[in-house]
């Protein structure tokens, strides 16, 4: 019953106040959809768990579509020539009842999956990240400027990309895939061809929309290209094994977070999670529908199609040698990431077992006890959750060209010392002896101790003064950022601070301008980035740069990014990640088995041509602790050879170039039975390299 209160005002007027609680926005809304896919919820085992409640942000702007921040749902089928109406997720009527309920038939549902896998995905990247997602902005190359601080300030056009679009009913076809290009998730549908009808019925349409694993594993791609633009080019056998890796982990890992699955998949499985089991599956539904004999994926063993069982995967050693097909590839890493969380949660509930089992560790007939079970489930969400943060947090750690696992390793050992100072449940020794078991092993370091892989921070030298300079530059960008909420504000402040505010304030420099100032001709800063920064720019093969008028040798700063994160212990990590790429054409001519390596400064006039003539990028992160003003680490891909350099001499990183020129020779060999058979040139795979990727896994 309302209660009001009032007085008579000198009008003679009787004014209301309404003592009413007053209505907070909601932290989240609630919305169905499936754990896994449509498929689990019409077995007799699974039905009860596969429907579960994401708890997504709440967006108080969201529209139809759904249309929010983020995600621009558009729900149109060109197969059929057809717009789907799109969902209100603020009817009333939905509100009240968590939204739709799942269903194969109805496209809005479709809709409002892929919007809460999507979002859930962003939230658990931001949560690790420290700050905001930003998709790949797209960039044009400017027209020549007469005006030299026009020219300076932007040298190449970015267009802020604010939302991601998501179609669910894409294509007709069995893929589903992040396009860079048009800035989109791209799901398709098909009929069902399986081996095993008993498992799936043949020709059921099978929606890559109402997959959780398909959705997160492509948001990921997305969140990564955002990151690191550059992770697309195969310079490599890790590059797309890794983007296909990562993936992968991001939509494991989320399993973890739905508490039903997870207690019916221990209560399973008895606790043994190194067991058969759904939480280490992917795509189940899509691998049986494509003819494969179980999901499409499975970090901890395979189905023998002769037998129909299940063997686990057993480490020989050798198979990051021998391993060369990039999804082949990327599930070396994801088993390695598997089987640390396997180890690391046997050891938090190695107790738990003891006091079950009388001592023993042998737990005794029967089911679990459900205290137990709601114990193990909780240690195993609190593991998955902390090792899915070292995973993202690590991508700040990693170089910005030219990845491969061994820098992952280092990069998730140094981002979890960075945070964490106590590893009391040896985190980082599960995960270094999972990478030991597969033969992963980083290049330049003696051992595979914790103190080994972590970066060093770079020693103090003459490039002391010239930093500090530099992070007080950082300090007052990292002001200017902190506290902004609004994703496109914070992409224009970012900008500014790279070019330059020339337009509204004529004397302050961006930090590309700053990087010639204060470090062109810098044998320190040369040894330190491994770029080329002196007058000999032009002799190395590197451009000119149009940004500072041609009189200097051009690099490019990929991203300012600002990261300030809380640890577990309530430590927190003010820093800032500045990446830079730099570029140099070389031409390779092999005679009487010695190999030259020439560079040539390619252009508009003079680009790279034949198999012989490209260019090869250098790149560095530098990770800069505002808290002390110190550069705390530079990890990269150097373009110069860093030892050549401390013995005076001034010459390209040849080993580099020769293993990426060879990796381009192997695979140009192969080139023309892919374009084949799957009916696209070397150019389209360039532009959409997921879909080539994808499509080749079927």
């Amino acid at each position: 019953m309302e209660t009001k209160t009032g007085a008579y005002s000198k009008q003679n007027t009787y004014a209301y106040q309404d003592t009413r609680p007053k209505l907070f926005t909601p932290p989240y809304r609630k919305l169905r959809g499936y754990a896994f896919d449509p498929s689990l919820s019409v077995k007799l085992d699974t039905a009860g768990v596969n429907e579960l409640t994401y708890k997504v942000g709440w967006e108080a702007g969201l529209k139809k579509g759904p249309v929010g921040e983020y995600l621009e749902v558009m729900d149109y089928d060109p197969t059929m020539d057809k717009w789907y109406a799109p969902v209100d997720l603020n009817d009333p009527h939905l509100l009240a009842q968590d939204g739709l309920p799942p269903s194969e038939s109805n496209p809005k549902f479709h809709q409002q999956m892929v919007y809460a896998v999507c979002m859930t995905t962003i939230q658990n990247f931001e949560q690790a990240l420290g700050r905001k997602v930003l998709w790949s902005s797209r960039l044009f190359d400017q027209k020549p400027e007469t005006n030299d601080a026009a020219r300076l300030a932007k040298p190449k056009y970015e267009e802020y990309v604010q939302r991601l679009r998501v179609y669910p009913h894409a294509f007709r076809d069995a893929n589903a895939f992040y396009s860079p290009t048009k800035k989109a998730l791209l799901f398709g549908y098909f009929a069902a061809q399986p081996a095993n009808a008993t498992i799936l019925m043949p020709n059921a349409l099978v929606f890559t929309c109402l997959s959780h694993d398909i959705v997160a594993h492509e948001t990921a791609h997305a969140i990564l290209d955002g990151m690191y633009r550059h992770y697309t080019e195969d310079n490599n056998p890790d590059m797309l094994a890794f983007h296909e890796a990562f993936a992968d982990i991001v939509a494991l890992f989320q399993h973890f977070t739905f508490p039903d699955v997870l207690s019916h998949q221990i209560a399973k499985t008895r606790g043994d999670l190194a067991s058969e089991n759904l939480l280490g599956q992917l795509a189940q539904e899509f691998g049986s529908a494509v003819g494969r004999y179980g999901a499409l994926r499975d970090a901890l063993g395979s189905t023998d199609p002769k037998t129909g069982v299940w063997q686990p995967h057993v480490p020989t050693g050798n198979e990051y040698q021998t391993t060369h097909e990039p999804h082949e590839r990327g599930s070396i890493l994801v088993a390695a990431m598997f089987e640390a969380f396997v180890n690391i949660y046997k050891s938090r509930t190695a107790d738990l077992l003891r006091i079950a089992s009388g001592g023993t560790g042998i737990l005794p007939q029967g089911q679990l006890h459900p205290d137990l079970v709601n114990r193990l489930a909780d240690e195993a969400a609190k593991t998955a959750k902390h090792l899915l943060g070292i995973c993202i947090r690590a991508l700040d750690y990693c170089p910005p060209v030219d990845l491969n696992f061994g820098d992952y390793l280092r990069a998730m050992i140094t981002a979890d010392v960075d945070l964490i100072s106590d590893d009391s449940r040896s985190y980082r020794l599960a995960i270094i002896d999972a990478f030991r078991k597969r033969g992963i092993y980083p290049n330049n370091i003696k051992s595979l101790s914790v103190e080994s892989l972590t970066y060093p921070t770079p020693a103090a030298n003459s490039l002391g003064p010239m930093i500090a300079k530099l992070t007080n530059f950082l300090r007052e960008y990292r002001n200017a950022v902190m506290y902004l909420d609004d994703r496109k504000l914070i992409f224009d402040t970012t900008t500014s601070y790279i070019a330059g505010q020339y337009q509204t304030h004529p004397m302050i420099y961006g930090l590309h301008r700053r990087f010639y100032e204060k470090f062109e001709g810098s044998a320190d800063f040369e040894r330190l980035s491994g770029f080329v920064f002196d007058e000999s720019w032009e002799k190395l093969g590197v451009r000119n740069s149009t940004a500072h008028g041609g009189l200097g040798p051009s690099f490019s700063v990929q991203s300012l990014r600002l990261a300030s994160r809380v640890g577990p212990n309530g430590s927190r990590s003010n820093q800032i990640i500045i990446s830079l790429t730099q570029r140099a054409g070389v031409t390779i001519t092999e005679a009487n088995d010695e190999v030259t390596i020439t560079p040539f400064v390619p252009n508009d006039n003079n680009p790279p041509k034949g198999r012989n003539s490209f260019e090869v990028r250098g790149g560095v992160n530098l990770v800069f602790d505002l808290d002390t003003l110190k550069l705390k680490y530079a990890i990269g891909k150097p373009l110069l050879d860093t030892e050549a350099l401390l013995a005076g001499k001034r010459q390209l990183n040849q080993k580099r170039i020769l293993e990426i020129y060879r990796y381009f020779q192997d695979k140009h060999l192969d080139s023309n039975r892919f374009d084949a058979y799957f009916r696209m040139d070397s150019h389209q795979r360039l532009l959409e390299p997921f879909s080539f990727l994808h499509a080749s896994e079927e």
